[in-house]
């Protein structure tokens, strides 16, 4: 590494530039006129679609001239902006255009509704807003939660409001923008976590950590340039150029991946040759069922990765059959705070922890991704405050996730209670406490077990969520089911709250309440429970419709008590 001298004459070493940016600019440089983004533009009367697309020299070009028009509109290095734009060629080109200037840009999920969305943009606090006219409605109705916006953009046609527009920012003609020399500590983005079980919060994301995330990616999943991926969740598309890969935009609303349009999602893969397919459980199991009833393959996928929540193996069995012998289907560990943490191929889920998960055991997640370090602690709801090897519990006893490694965000934006309940120092690094539960067994695999905050303490000991509803999914008529507690701990009541598969709705429910607790006295872990209800459809997260709000369960469950 480089030295300098201080004004003292000691040699200090530099620190080393990191940003995401220059990725682009490289792969720009050797393979220009590679499709970088495609987008649907457009069907005709036939349904028929047309594409646009971006070349990677497109892409860093465009980038460049929004960069340009970003600096001069007072969006520059530091700059909170919050960043509401649906995917489109666009949104590639203002990100990397926010990377280039060293802006920092804000994330909020707009599925998770408009009230809890404004309290996440108040709490940014940030200078300037880009984004589609509906957002600026927002800014001009409802000034309070913006008052730090100084800078406004809006992405089409304004309307009764003043400011630029994207055409206003595109400086032309194209000259080369200096990549701002950011370091790994700098700031990168403020991506808010989905608030499935509390409050959404604002996880700082550094350009080292962006940077990580890409190198483990292309590491883990020996990704190579002339890949094409379908990515339905937006932020990993954005990780597509920095790896070389051309990003096929679907044809889908992202924040409702449960109901997609199968037809539209094979249609895309089958249209463009693609080769890897990001998607949560939720997706793969409705196209995976659309594709099993149609007897549908798909031969140039040769990769699946899903994440947001785990994927249980009959989903991936029935997404299995679209798929030729040699893909493989890849189930993910992480979370906004971290992630990729681990990753499971589906050949070794099918054939050797399947069958265990139907057990009880847990959902099993694979090993940890090189340069992730993973220990599991002692359960508890209080703050450390420092790393101490005495935390740790041995192998194959449940306990609190844990993870240190480059691709771990070091906190929350503003949030320092939060930070004290999830972070643990270790000198100078941080391990974060995933807020999940789960075990290692001795193959190095991490079994998945919950939520931390889901678990239930019964009199009779703790149970957890994922290891005991295992025991329920397996009756046929079972869609899924959620364990929730009532009462105070550690004399909750167990309740059993259960989803019907649409086929079985008609099934006769004091008939079937019966066999699933015949099932319940059958294993240990579930022999205590003798509360089941029915319920018509789990409230489940926007993002990845397949996080259960197990939460708003418990308080329907405790109202069918009484």
């Amino acid at each position: 590494m480089t030295n300098s001298m201080d004004s003292r004459g000691d040699e200090t070493p530099l620190k080393e530039n990191v940003n995401v940016a220059k990725r682009l600019r490289t792969i720009a440089r050797i393979q220009p006129y590679r499709r970088a983004v495609v987008f649907p533009a457009a069907r005709d009367h036939h349904g028929r679609v047309a594409y646009s697309h971006l070349t990677f020299r497109q892409l860093d070009r465009e980038s460049d001239c929004f960069a340009h028009g970003l600096e001069a509109a007072g969006i520059k290095r530091g700059t909170r902006t919050i960043l509401m734009v649906r995917p489109s060629l666009e949104l590639f080109a203002l990100t990397y255009a926010m990377l280039k200037v060293g802006a920092v840009f804000v994330m909020v999920d707009p599925g998770m509704g408009v009230k809890r969305m404004l309290a996440c943009l108040k709490e940014s606090r940030a200078q300037a807003l880009i984004g589609v006219p509906e957002a600026h409605v927002l800014r001009v109705l409802q000034p309070k939660f913006f008052s730090g916006v100084k800078t406004h953009i809006t992405i089409g046609r304004r309307w009764f409001w003043r400011g630029l527009t994207i055409k206003d920012i595109r400086h032309l003609p194209w000259q080369p923008y200096p990549i701002a020399n950011t370091i790994k500590e700098d700031m990168a983005g403020i991506l808010f976590t989905t608030g499935s079980t509390g409050a959404a919060k604002g996880a700082v994301y550094t350009h080292g950590v962006f940077d990580a995330q890409v190198r483990m990616i292309k590491s883990q999943f020996g990704i190579s340039p002339d890949e094409i991926d379908l990515p339905t969740f937006p932020l990993f598309s954005l990780f597509d150029a920095a790896l070389g890969m051309t990003a096929i935009i679907p044809d889908m609303d992202p924040t409702r991946p449960a109901h997609v349009d199968p037809r539209k999602i094979v249609e895309a893969v089958l249209n463009q040759g693609v080769t890897n397919m990001f998607a949560s459980p939720a997706l793969l199991n409705r196209v995976g069922r659309y594709g099993k009833a149609n007897n549908i393959k798909l031969p140039s996928l040769k990769r699946v990765i899903s994440s947001g929540a785990p994927i249980a193996p009959a989903t991936i069995s029935l997404f299995a059959t679209m798929l030729e012998e040699d893909a493989e289907i890849h189930t993910g560990y992480g979370a906004t705070e971290a992630m990729p943490i681990s990753s499971f191929g589906s050949k070794e889920i099918l054939t050797e922890t399947a069958p265990l998960t139907q057990k009880g055991y847990g959902m099993c997640v694979g090993r940890p991704i090189k340069e992730i370090e993973l220990r599991i602690i002692k359960i508890g709801d209080l703050g450390v405050d420092h790393w101490s090897e005495d935390l740790s519990v041995p192998d194959g006893e449940i306990g609190e996730i844990c993870v240190k490694g480059d691709i771990v965000t070091k906190g929350y934006f503003d949030r320092p209670i939060e930070d004290s309940l999830s972070k643990i120092r270790e000198g100078q690094e941080i391990w974060h406490r995933m807020g999940d539960v789960g075990w290692l067994d001795n193959k190095g695999r991490l079994w998945y077990c919950g939520r931390k905050s889901h678990r239930v303490i019964t009199p009779h000991g703790t149970l957890f969520t994922i290891p005991c509803e295992a025991i329920f999914n397996n009756h046929p008529a079972v869609y899924r089911s959620a364990l929730v507690g009532i009462g105070t701990p550690p004399r909750q009541q167990p309740v059993i709250c259960i989803e019907l598969e649409s086929s079985h709705r008609k099934y006769k429910k004091s008939k079937l309440i019966e066999e699933l607790l015949a099932l319940a006295k059958e294993h240990v872990l579930t022999e205590k429970i003798d509360t089941i209800f029915l319920h018509p459809g789990f409230p489940v997260d926007i993002r990845h419709n397949a996080k259960i709000f197990r939460e708003q369960l418990a308080v329907w469950a405790a109202e069918k008590l009484e």
